[in-house]
């Protein structure tokens, strides 16, 4: 346990989350700053490239084997399923009607790239090394979700929602196409090709992700004064209760396919993050009945600032102490 409170210190003064507290601070109290759209979005298109890039650059390394395989299988049911155990549990503690409830449920089984991408700069930080194919399984994770959202909305309605628009929204969306794409390019050209553009790839990446998350603090603060009344303590309860159990299925999984510390790590954030990008894209279309501020505030306003802050150094702490890393 101290060992745990120590990790969780050392993670509150990084400079990543004092980043993020930075934004949410200033969202709270009504300043006026922000960061220009078309900034925050070539932040992130910079971060999901050099993250899927490394990360195939990692695997050309490794080489491809069954472990690889198993472990994409593994987030796919873990996608696919974590929606199922979020909706009964958000129905228990809140009494949330069926349709936002599944939308928030969606949001709880898919990942949130920037906290996996944070987790991976935590554990280079600590110097623990993980398997560098757990990019493909956070880009296998972001569908599955999606399907199981709709899927318990359709058990109370005739029309189950599974349009060719949907479909195109899930399969096309672009932090997805970026995320695969990158880990190709880095796959193909492996170590070599990283040495190349090195200097873009690797120096850059902590400063970026320290402006990005500040964007995030921004629009996760101002997320928390609008969705403020949609929210009660159940709910808001559920946001900081199922990143746990969430990472427990991770936990399991993980140990399942013998991954090793960091793998674990990042398998059990990956299970414990909550989508903010993909899912709320996919639910305008899907599902546009549903409160945006009720799955956007819980996914960004609860469960990130939770995660970001408290839950990857816990994460770390529980695979470490169970795996021996």
């Amino acid at each position: 346990m101290p060992e745990i409170f120590a990790l969780a210190a050392d993670n509150l003064i990084s400079p990543i989350v004092l980043s993020f507290a930075l934004g949410l601070a200033a969202a709270l109290a009504r300043s006026d700053l922000s960061i220009p759209e078309a900034i925050a979005k070539g932040m992130s298109i910079y971060l999901l490239f050099a993250i899927g890039f490394k990360g195939g650059v990692s695997v050309a390394d490794h080489g491809i084997d069954a472990t690889l395989g198993l472990s994409l299988a593994a987030g796919i049911v873990l996608s696919a399923i974590l929606p199922l155990v979020a909706f009964a549990l958000l129905r228990v503690l809140s009494g949330m009607d069926r349709l936002n409830a599944a939308a928030v449920a969606g949001h709880y089984g898919s990942i949130s790239i920037v906290t996996f991408v944070a987790a991976t700069s935590a554990l280079e930080s600590s110097g623990i090394a993980a398997e560098g194919y757990m990019v493909a399984v956070a880009a296998a994770m972001e569908a599955p979700a999606i399907l199981s959202a709709l899927w318990l909305v359709s058990r109370g309605e005739k029309d189950g929602r599974m349009d060719s628009g949907l479909w195109r929204e899930i399969l096309l969306n672009g932090s997805i196409v970026l995320l695969i794409g990158a880990f190709l390019i880095g796959w193909v050209t492996g170590p070599e090709g990283l040495a190349e553009i090195d200097s873009f790839i690797v120096a850059p990446f902590k400063g970026v992700l320290c402006l990005f998350l500040l964007d995030m603090g921004l629009v996760a603060g101002r997320g928390m004064q609008k969705g403020r009344g949609a929210l009660g303590l159940g709910a808001v309860s559920f946001g900081v209760l199922m990143p746990v159990i969430g990472s427990g299925f991770g936990l399991a999984a993980a140990l399942l396919l013998g991954l090793s510390s960091g793998g674990t790590v990042l398998l059990m954030v990956l299970s414990a993050s909550a989508s903010y990008i993909a899912v709320p894209a996919a639910m305008r279309v899907a599902l546009p009945e549903a409160n945006p501020s009720v799955y956007l505030t819980l996914s960004l306003g609860v469960t990130f600032p939770f995660n970001l802050t408290l839950g990857i150094p816990f994460y770390i702490a529980i695979a470490q102490m169970i795996t021996g890393g």
